[in-house]
């Protein structure tokens, strides 16, 4: 608008000469009704420019009238036709107490120009500064003026994110910029680069890119050598440790990062290891073991022995803390059973009470001192970003040298050429000739001299074994509980006691090793609650496995079923390998799946990790449509393949859903009842 007149004047009475600059008190300002901008102003940018204008002051002269009323007459007040904003920003601060409502404002008075047509105008023939401009400015205010992200944003009436975010864009390589201003890149993808604040690999990516230049792949490939937060080193390394040590983690100020990702990978190996060995020395200072090894992953097929707690008796001492605490806890237990919610002390006292107890009864298994002093642990990292420490493995030169058995099966040696068992008695049945060699009883002696100690012909021992085997079998027939003590037997000296052939029953359990199929499985709950349950079975079993039949025959019926379906359950194979043509075998893994009720949902759950990131979209849309809608399939439809699969990942989350390979079918026992309350499963 041409400026006829610029005097500047303080406001005496109503002015009307088109151009003049006058000051006129804020409270006799007032919105033109006339005004184009019938939508209200929004609330953050009435705060933008009442920040901007508490640290500039307002940069643009406010246009008006002067008001009149039906009689022409001038009422004193002023109506705002440019500028209203500026108007309720000053209003604002005067609401904070920052200025007074009287505060003079620079005005331009307008009595010639339509005021509807000029508020369009001053909207419409303008145009806005290109995002990229705004990026390197802000930038460059920090740089030059040294102004961190709080007070430029407290001038610019926006948050300290919005200027973290418009800095990082702004150090964004001038060339992708450059490409970013002529219209071939996105925000979006010009975001993802901002990822990383390193012009050379951002245009070193920029350059490898394929057709596929979606943001997710962008950010993929700028993040490929760096490590997620949420990874396990990340996590039992922890943020600050890593960034005191000198590592530097990148932050996407753009979308929901989870904590940002590691840049130095080694750094974190080497914090993880150095933590693991704090660990691993602490734990063999104070329980004694020989050695310990640290590492990240559990070391399968370690080639170990390994051994177990054994059942202990608790002290006199400690039974009697124990009978005193259990006896508080119960009678606590007691007094507040009806109770609502627990008072804070008694809460705290429940807690210590039950911790006191979890560490007596630990006291009630142990290694022996010579397992200790020849063994080890080892110290790992577990799936939750947890020091994971397995004890008791026994490594090959620190195992006890077996005695030497005779023929009849007792241990011992050769003794000035005398043959002895390991008490140091002189073994009968075989003279020695001079080299101490043993001399067979049918060379010393004449076969007709009748010596009721001579040995009985193999031939004929196996002939009588035979005979004896037959009966065995015949009777064991006839006794089922018998026939479960002895299979039990035989499945748990081959389970818990590697190299002895202690049992009778030919029976040999094999275990797949499913860690070499599925990485990380035994790190799972699934996979740690198996474990678990191993190693307290193998705390129970007897330390010489000449005593595990005596063990497993005095156990109550319950305890021998649960032993033995725990033996049995570590045969099952069902994995599927494209070499191996088993359909009945399969076949019977369904129908075991069916007879035991198996819910894969409370082991599995469809993630980008173990699933959605490893099929094609169509697959993807498939789970969503059956388990969601096939609105929400359509939904996701237009996706890349990678933001797709994170979107269906929350979509099928809790719903249940399952691939067919793990689904089982519904038991026939739920759907048919049969003499009342007794099912059976239907033979198939």
């Amino acid at each position: 608008m041409t400026t006829i007149a610029t005097e500047t004047t303080a406001i005496p009475a109503a002015v009307t000469v088109t151009g003049a600059e006058v000051f006129i008190p804020l409270n006799k300002l007032k919105k033109h009704p006339n005004n184009a901008r019938k939508t209200p102003h929004s609330e953050a940018s009435i705060e933008a420019k009442a920040a901007s204008i508490h640290a500039k002051g307002i940069l643009q002269n406010l246009v008006v009238e002067p008001e009149v009323d039906a009689e022409g007459a001038a009422t004193g007040f002023y109506l705002v036709s440019i500028g209203e904003g500026r108007r309720l920003a000053q209003l604002l601060r005067v609401k904070r107490k920052q200025i007074k409502k009287t505060e003079p404002i620079r005005c331009v008075i307008d009595t010639v120009n339509d005021a509807s047509e000029i508020s369009l105008d001053e909207n419409v023939t303008r145009e806005d500064l290109s995002p990229a401009d705004q990026f390197e400015r802000f930038r460059e205010l920090a740089e030059t003026r040294g102004w961190g992200a709080e007070e430029i944003a407290a001038r610019f009436g926006v948050t300290a994110h919005v200027v973290r975010q418009r800095m990082r864009l702004g150090a964004v390589s001038p060339k992708l910029m450059q490409v970013y201003r002529d219209g071939g890149l996105t925000l979006e993808q010009l975001m993802a680069f901002a990822i990383v604040d390193d012009p050379a690999r951002q245009e070193q990516v920029y350059e490898n890119l394929s057709w596929n230049k979606d943001a997710s792949t962008i950010r993929r490939d700028l993040t490929r050598m760096h490590i997620a937060a949420t990874d396990r080193r990340a996590v039992f390394v922890g943020a600050e440790a890593y960034t005191e040590a000198g590592g530097v983690i990148l932050r996407d100020l753009f979308t929901e990062d989870r904590g940002g990702f590691y840049e130095d990978a080694a750094l974190l190996d080497q914090l993880v290891i150095e933590n693991l060995h704090e660990i691993a020395e602490s734990v063999k200072a104070e329980e004694g073991w020989k050695w310990a090894a640290v590492h990240i992953d559990y070391p399968h097929g370690n080639g170990l022995r390994r051994t177990y707690p054994h059942p202990v008796a608790l002290s006199e001492e400690d039974e009697a803390a124990y009978a005193a605490t259990q006896g508080e806890y119960d009678a606590l237990t007691e007094q507040y059973d009806s109770a609502d919610e627990l008072p804070d002390d008694v809460d705290q006292r429940f807690g210590e009470l039950e911790a006191e107890i979890e560490r007596i009864d630990a006291l009630r298994h142990a290694y022996d001192a010579d397992e200790i002093e020849r063994g080890g642990v080892f110290v790992i990292l577990s799936h939750d970003g947890e020091a994971r420490i397995e004890r008791g493995f026994i490594r090959a030169e620190d195992e006890k040298p077996e005695p030497e058995e005779d023929a009849d099966g007792e241990g011992g040696g050769v003794i000035d050429g005398v043959r002895v068992n390991s008490d140091g008695e002189i073994i009968e049945g075989g003279d020695h000739d001079a080299d101490g060699d043993t001399v067979p009883a049918s060379e010393a002696e004449d076969e007709d001299a009748g010596d009721a100690g001579k040995p009985l012909s193999d031939l004929l021992v196996r002939d009588l074994t035979s005979h004896r085997t037959l009966g065995l079998r015949l009777a064991l027939g006839e006794q089922p509980d018998m026939a479960l003590i002895a299979v039990t037997h035989a499945l748990a000296a081959q389970t818990f006691y590697r190299g002895v052939d202690a049992a009778c029953l030919e029976i040999r359990p094999t275990s797949s090793f499913l860690a070499s199929h599925a990485d990380g499985i035994e790190d799972t709950a699934a996979g740690k609650a198996l474990a678990d349950r191993h190693s307290g079975w193998a705390a129970d079993m007897p330390r010489d496995v000449a005593d595990l039949w005596g063990f497993v025959a005095g156990l109550d019926h319950a305890s021998v079923m649960a032993l033995f379906a725990h033996c049995a359950s570590l045969t099952v194979n069902a994995v599927k390998q494209p070499w191996e043509r088993k359909p009945h075998a399969h076949a019977t893994a369904d129908r075991l799946a069916t007879a035991v009720a198996l819910d894969m949902t409370a082991h599995w759950t469809p993630t980008v990790r173990t699933y959605l990131g490893r099929v094609t979209k169509a697959h993807i849309l498939a789970a969503v449509r059956e388990a969601v809608s096939d609105a929400a399939a359509e939904r996701i439809a237009g996706l890349k393949k990678t933001d797709m699969a994170e979107a269906a990942e929350q979509l099928l989350a809790g719903t249940g859903w399952l691939p067919a390979a793990l689904r089982t079918a519904r038991p026939a026992w739920l759907d048919q009842q049969q003499d009342g309350d007794a099912f059976q499963i239907a033979a198939e």
